[in-house]
């Protein structure tokens, strides 16, 4: 591994010091003739000392000179300049010593590069050319005894130095706000994943307690039908009978607490034993949204709520509720939108469900909520249990309310409208 990450970072470094020797042939010459060139090559090796902060910046400096040396000596003898390969390669030995020096400084500051300002790492990079230019030029003096240049011509140099980092620096800023935009995007799509499967996790944990409060009144229910056949009239066959349905369903129940207590820990927050009436609405929308989906159905949900208390009695209205939108979602033909509606009024809660469907007949008005009554068949011809508007019922009563069904609603099919005195839902602060 040690050995393959090295591998990678010798030719991330041969890459480097390549394009570097390329785009120095790219050059401005403020002064007379080829004594000091002025090349594209410092700014590109700035950019990728800057965008490639995993390089050991001493070695790539190193290797860059090298490279730039060998490869301006080659471009001579290509050229044919004329000049020997020793006078060649003294010629050209003093842009080795500018990389060099650069990527040497460049590491001195490499650790504080993230605390720059773009203006102040523009200003520290110019300062870091001016100093390599200087050891250029003072490695000129000695192996070529150049001349020194003139004021005016040291004023040019600084310019096109200060120029020259801040193009490079200010195009390294650009990348720098453009990739974090992108990781800023992408953390905000991952935080939302994260947002959506922990709101449905949590809306899965209240239908499972839901589930399990249903298992325990059915086994309880069944265990007590067992004793009442086992004392009566009832045979042994059939007393043995329920007894085994009484088993399994204890059974399920004990799998749905394992899962609960998985599902609890997996969430990391605590099902309470209160809710507010936006999060029972809101649950009954998600569910049957999805229950719309798997029956490919296009149906728009539209809740209206003008008030909202706590409930300690969240599961059963999310079982009235559950059963009157899943309903409104199986009569509709394809596309359609649901209504649902809470308000107060006069002490009494209202909720109120109204879908787009094809309504309901008079004639079945007086009917539908005796258990067994059902419209509705399947593909096959067989009908539903018809026990959902029973159960819905009974709910109602439990709560002392009343229920209502409007055969057509504003909405085009059949509206269901519950009334339920306040007091018996809002939970005592």
């Amino acid at each position: 591994m040690g050995r393959s990450i090295l591998r990678m970072k010798t030719v991330q470094i041969l890459l480097v010091a390549a394009v570097t020797a390329v785009a120095g042939e790219f050059k401005i010459n403020p002064f007379d003739g080829d004594i000091f060139r002025i090349a594209m090559g410092s700014s590109a090796f700035l950019l990728f000392l800057l965008l490639m902060r995993q390089l050991p910046y001493i070695h790539t400096g190193i290797a860059t000179g090298i490279v730039v040396l060998l490869f301006r000596t080659a471009m001579d003898a290509v050229e044919g300049s004329g000049q020997t390969l020793e006078q060649s390669l003294s010629s050209h030995c003093s842009a080795m010593i500018y990389y060099m020096v650069f990527g040497l400084l460049m590491y001195v500051i490499k650790r504080r590069i993230d605390t720059f300002h773009p203006l102040v790492l523009g200003a520290v990079a110019a300062l870091i050319d001016l100093v390599s230019n200087e050891m250029e030029l003072l490695t000129r003096l000695i192996v070529l005894d150049s001349a020194s240049f003139r004021l005016n011509e040291w004023t040019y140099l600084m310019a096109i130095a200060v120029l020259r980092t801040y193009f490079t620096t200010g195009v390294y800023s650009s990348i720098s706000v453009s990739q974090m935009r992108i990781r800023e995007r992408e953390q905000q799509e991952r935080t939302r994943q994260l947002l959506g499967f922990g709101s449905g996790l949590y809306g899965e944990v209240f239908y499972l307690k839901k589930s399990i409060g249903t298992l325990e009144h059915v086994t309880l229910n069944s265990f007590e039908l067992y004793r009442q056949l086992k004392a009566g009239e009832g045979t042994e066959q059939h007393s043995r009978q329920v007894l085994d349905i009484t088993q399994q369903l204890h059974e399920v129940k004990k799998d749905s607490q394992r899962i609960l207590a998985g599902l609890v820990k997996l969430a990391e927050r605590e099902v309470n034993g209160d809710m507010p009436l936006s999060g029972i609405l809101q649950f009954t929308v998600q569910s049957n949204a999805k229950y719309a989906e798997m029956l490919d159905k296009q149906i728009d949900f539209h809740v209206d709520m003008t008030s909202d208390y706590t409930t300690d009695s969240y599961i059963p209205l999310l079982t009235l509720l559950n059963n009157l939108t899943a309903n409104a979602v199986e009569v509709i033909q394809g596309k359609g939108s649901i209504h649902l509606r809470a308000y107060e009024q006069e002490g009494l809660t209202f909720f109120t469900v109204a879908d787009s469907g094809a309504g309901i007949q008079k004639r079945d008005l007086e009917l539908l909520f005796e258990p067994g009554f059902t419209t509705k068949f399947d593909e096959e011809g067989i009908a539903a249990t018809g026990i959902g508007l029973s159960h819905v019922r009974d709910i109602v009563n439990m709560f002392g309310g009343s229920i209502t069904v409007h055969p057509v609603s504003p909405a085009g099919g059949a509206m269901f409208q519950v009334r339920v005195p306040s007091v018996k839902l809002r939970k005592e602060e």
